[in-house]
């Protein structure tokens, strides 16, 4: 009886539905029909015999299978996107570029039409990761250029500016009633957007709690879905599907953003994602 496998650019898809923060994006990213990656969706969940993934409306949900799959759908890609790039790279000019989960879809594009004008005809490959993480896969030289939030990493690289923060929430959510803390729904640590909506809110002496956290942003964005609480999330392009801005809080400071490259990377290249980066943040 033959073992079941899981296809890996069906994979693909599922982790930019959770980067991206729904189908429609995540097509456009990958430069798929919508249908593709729903095609996508729909064999992974005939190999594993569950729904991964649900919609409802304009919203997608992470089952719990889903979340696991996404989990181990990132490890997979790493380890796999590293092998096509130490045993194939005979195979025509190809960056890889990373970038942390926050806003990814709004880098990614930008960073692709950046590198791809300085060379033209070039295979750009994604890989989305923690900043730590991406720090060490650009040393180590499996990515060639990352954008990653500057405290969350050893390495401080290229400063490239601040990444907006902005509180959301459900429409119509209100917070508890004071003494009541704020509930809050993050990353698990170590996550700096985490620690950074505590800190502002323990600043001006609002009281929080953590009623939620995930492994990955698809996760927060699930369960802020659900009202149970207010998330900090990138305030570049537009707001996640079935998540609105909240003004009810203390405005949160930029969080700074860096960007490295990989030791005898292109220069060219390298300056070109380095000024994409730039002009995104610096962006109204």
């Amino acid at each position: 009886m033959s073992r079941p496998v899981l296809d890996i650019v069906a994979l693909r898809s599922l982790t930019a539905i959770a980067d991206c923060g729904g189908f429609h994006r995540a097509a456009q990213v990958l430069s798929l029909s919508q249908s593709a990656v729903s095609q996508h969706v729909r064999r992974l969940e005939k190999t594993l015999g569950r729904p991964v993934v649900e919609r409802e409306g304009r919203r997608t949900r992470f089952t719990p299978e889903g979340r696991l799959l996404l989990e181990q759908a990132r490890r997979i890609l790493a380890v796999h996107d590293e092998a096509v790039r130490t045993l194939l790279d005979a195979d025509g000019d190809t960056v890889t570029v990373g970038t942390t989960e926050h806003a990814a879809d709004q880098f990614l594009p930008r960073l692709t039409a950046a590198v791809q004008q300085v060379r033209p005809g070039c295979r750009v490959r994604f890989r989305i990761d923690r900043s730590a993480r991406l720090v060490e896969a650009v040393e180590r030289g499996s990515v060639d250029v990352a954008v990653y939030v500057t405290e969350a990493a050893a390495t401080e690289g290229i400063r490239v500016g601040g990444l907006p923060l902005t509180w959301h929430a459900v429409p119509g959510w209100q917070r508890p009633t004071a003494p009541a803390p704020v509930p809050l729904v993050a990353i698990e640590d170590p996550c700096a957007i985490r620690r950074r909506a505590i800190a502002t809110l323990a600043t001006h002496g609002v009281p929080a709690t953590v009623v939620g956290d995930a492994g990955y942003l698809a996760g927060v964005l699930d369960i802020a879905r659900t009202g149970q609480g207010v998330a900090l999330l990138a305030a570049v392009g537009p707001a996640p599907d079935g998540l609105s801005p909240y003004e009810g809080l203390p405005s949160v400071t930029p969080i700074p953003m860096s960007a490295l490259a990989r030791p005898g990377a292109d220069p060219a290249t390298a300056e070109a994602a380095f000024a994409a980066v730039r002009e995104l943040l610096s962006e109204d």
